[in-house]
């Protein structure tokens, strides 16, 4: 019996092969992208190593490396000979048919994979030579509809916004966020922040269903190159930021 899978994500990197190969072999580099700073990060980057397998192919005039875990999640580079320095990179998982996991709304496993790929896009193709630092709000109340954090936040109409489109939000202490849309999924948005160094910044809902009464967002930032002084200018400015957006009524769930 065939294993059916599903395409979780799917992006294009404006690299070689094997400079993307290189950020999902090298437990440092895959430090440089996936999921955020935490106490386990180092141990969850290991499994890009100690726990994948991997396979390399040429399939026509298309070079394919794939890496594969035993519960079936898929991870799949594709590189053609006439665009050398493009890499179509996806991610694969087993069909959700039988999952005792899955509800039916949100699988945290497939919005993990999403973010993360957003994430090894960003980093590849803007800041490949440079160490991330993250920052992090989980749990933020997303309110009701007639008090949405997002809209506190300075996010008003971010929903309409086309991919590749800008994005100006005016924080509820008056400072100007610029930046560009560039993914959008029902419970996702990734935005590429300018500024004094491009940022990457994933917004994750969960729904009300799964976090009553109205949901909850999640919101993680990936900085590079920012020195010691900057760093903790951006991570007073972020704690101010989401802080004050919190609907009124609310407290923040957890943080990190």
């Amino acid at each position: 019996m065939t294993l059916e899978l599903r395409e979780v994500v799917s992006v294009d990197v404006p690299a070689p092969l094997s400079k993307v190969w290189a950020f999902l072999r090298d437990p440092a580099l895959v430090r440089r992208w996936y999921g955020w700073d935490h106490d386990g990060l180092d141990a969850e980057c290991r499994r890009f190593v100690d726990t994948a397998v991997e396979t390399q192919d040429v399939v026509g005039d298309a070079t394919i490396h794939t890496l594969s875990w035993p519960h079936h999640d898929k991870l799949t580079l594709r590189s053609a000979a006439h665009e050398p320095h493009r890499t179509h990179l996806t991610v694969t998982r087993r069909s959700h048919e039988g999952m005792a996991t899955f509800d039916g709304v949100r699988d945290e496993v497939d919005e993990h994979w999403i973010a993360s790929v957003h994430q090894l896009q960003f980093a590849v193709s803007v800041h490949p030579e440079q160490d991330r630092r993250t920052l992090t709000m989980f749990g933020l109340p997303s309110g009701d509809r007639h008090d949405r954090l997002l809209d506190r936040a300075g996010l008003v109409g971010i929903r309409g916004v086309p991919i590749g489109g800008h994005v100006q939000a005016r924080r509820p202490d008056g400072t100007l966020l610029g930046g560009t849309l560039v993914y959008e999924t029902p419970l996702q948005l990734g935005l590429r922040l300018h500024g004094i160094s491009e940022m990457f910044l994933v917004l994750q809902e969960t729904p009300a269903a799964h976090t009553p009464p109205h949901g909850t967002v999640d919101a993680i930032l990936s900085t590079y190159g920012l020195d010691d002084k900057t760093f903790g200018e951006v991570h007073e400015r972020w704690s101010r930021w989401w802080q004050m957006a919190i609907p009124r009524g609310s407290s923040r769930v957890s943080s990190a």
